[in-house]
């Protein structure tokens, strides 16, 4: 079970980041290997530096803004192009949004990489307090971070696997560092989503093997067996995902919260599993990349200082509607009027707007219950427990009734309930083959070309030998 030791942790963190200048986010590839691998001090630093990136508003903040504006959950008005287009599904391979994903996915994957490939060969005579144990806990942090951020990129530039049983082109597989610290130096094609799939599943069973059970606000093997839970549950391997999240519910280290504090700038939470912590002193990692704290102003409403370009979409609210006195309506929104002048509803899930420092939900324990709920009614199993007691739990703490009895249209409305705001919804309704938008047309339809975003424009340049999805330009 998590506790107050974490505290410290946080204290030790915020110095490595604060250090963070003088290493010059050490993970860059163009740093000299014995700058990076000479001390525990800037070894720790890389694998921290990697969390860093992994803070950046295009890995943890866009993602969840678009996966919800794309979607029905989210009502856009934002002013920004980029997001206009794709909210409109209009996205062409030069917007600057879906670039600077790709781009930031790619410098985490290499800096993960100079870890992952070069961390093992260290001699740990060498460095004083290195253990062997220290560097394969380094070693499946970066696996940890590397399959996030693969499994990230192939969910928003490939079709889902039910599109083609994942035989379609997913993204290209990078496992070494850059070693003129360019991603321009390799030019390869995209992998198949079955194989993009296959590599972070190897990531995060060689992750899962080596964390440990408790590693305070960093990765451990509880999240790498959460997210691999996720990864199954996309590819309807029910009995493992079941599984895997009976394993991580189970296991002692997390527990649901007995309410919905925890949004609240709380990761010691029980709750949380892994979650991107901004500090106020976090800030952007440059002026030019915002951090994923600076994103979410788009999902608060601009009363206290938020965009108000995200709020509820009237479908949403009609969603809670149905059932009145669902805490995660009540507790969690705030009625405002919204960046276009509508009277509208806002999450509150990222609520630290005057200091910039909401933190980003990514796995959280709440989630395993509905996979296994989702995993065993698909496969007839009650692996962990009943499909009806793992709603029930949910709907308990959310204040309302016991169901007599679960579908899978419950299971996923309560999976929408629970989780909007947090970068699901997208690929819950693909995964489904649903259509984005309520009565969408053809342009938000499983298998449409813009549902998906186009090979950024800075690859296709520099990369002769990659393949542009359908239907972009």
């Amino acid at each position: 079970m998590k506790t107050i030791k974490i505290f410290a942790f946080i204290i030790g963190l915020g110095f490595v980041f604060s250090c963070e200048d003088q290493l010059n986010v050490v993970p860059e590839d163009n740093v000299a290997s014995n700058t990076v691998f000479g001390s525990f001090a800037t070894i720790n630093g890389a694998v921290v530096g990697i969390y860093s990136k992994n803070q950046s508003g295009d890995l943890n903040g866009n993602p969840q803004l678009i996966s919800d504006f794309m979607s029905d959950n989210v009502s856009f008005v934002g002013s920004f192009t980029s997001l206009q287009d794709i909210d409109q599904f209009e996205t062409l391979a030069t917007n600057t949004t879906i670039d600077n994903i790709w781009l930031d996915g790619y410098e985490l994957i290499g800096a993960a990489n100079n870890i992952i490939v070069n961390l093992p060969d260290v001699n740990t005579e060498d460095v004083t307090g290195l253990s062997e144990t220290d560097k394969a806990r380094f070693v499946a942090e970066a696996k940890f971070l590397r399959a996030l951020t693969y499994f990230r990129l192939v969910n928003l530039f490939a079709q889902p696997f039910q599109f083609n049983g994942g035989s379609n082109l997913g993204v290209p597989i990078i496992a070494t560092p850059f070693e003129g610290g360019e991603i321009g130096e390799f030019q390869l094609e995209r992998s198949s989503v079955n194989e993009v799939h296959a590599f972070i599943e190897q990531d995060l069973l060689d992750a899962i093997a080596a964390l440990p059970d408790d590693n305070g606000v960093r990765a451990e093997s509880g999240a790498a067996k959460a997210l691999l839970s996720r990864l199954y549950l996309y590819r309807e391997q029910w009995a493992e995902a079941a599984d895997l999240a009976n394993q991580v519910i189970t296991s002692g280290e997390y527990s649901l919260a007995n309410d919905y504090d925890f949004y609240d700038d709380n990761p010691t939470s029980s709750e949380h599993i892994f979650v991107v912590i901004n500090t106020p002193t976090d800030g952007p990692q440059d002026e030019s990349v915002p951090g994923s704290d600076e994103v979410y102003v788009n999902f608060y409403n601009p009363a206290p200082g938020g965009r108000g370009d995200a709020p509820f979409s009237q479908d949403l609210i009609d969603a809670f509607a149905a059932e009145p006195g669902d805490r995660r309506f009540d507790e969690l929104s705030q009625a405002a009027t919204d960046a276009g002048g509508n009277d509208t509803f806002f999450t509150t899930k990222y609520p630290d707007i005057i200091n910039n420092a909401s933190d980003g939900m990514e796995l959280r324990i709440t989630e395993m219950y509905l996979i296994r709920a989702e995993a065993n009614l698909q496969n007839g199993t009650s692996i962990g427990d009943t499909p009806l007691n793992d709603i029930n739990l949910l709907r308990d703490r959310a204040g309302l009734s016991n169901l007599g009895s679960v579908d899978l249209d419950a299971v996923a409305l309560e999976r929408r309930k629970e989780l909007c705001f947090e970068g699901h919804r997208r690929m819950d309704l693909l995964r489904n083959n649903l259509n984005l938008r309520p009565g969408g047309g053809s342009e938000s339809a499983p298998g449409a070309n813009k549902i998906i975003f186009p090979i950024v424009d800075d690859e296709t340049t520099n990369n002769p030998n990659i393949t542009q999805n359908p239907g972009s330009f």
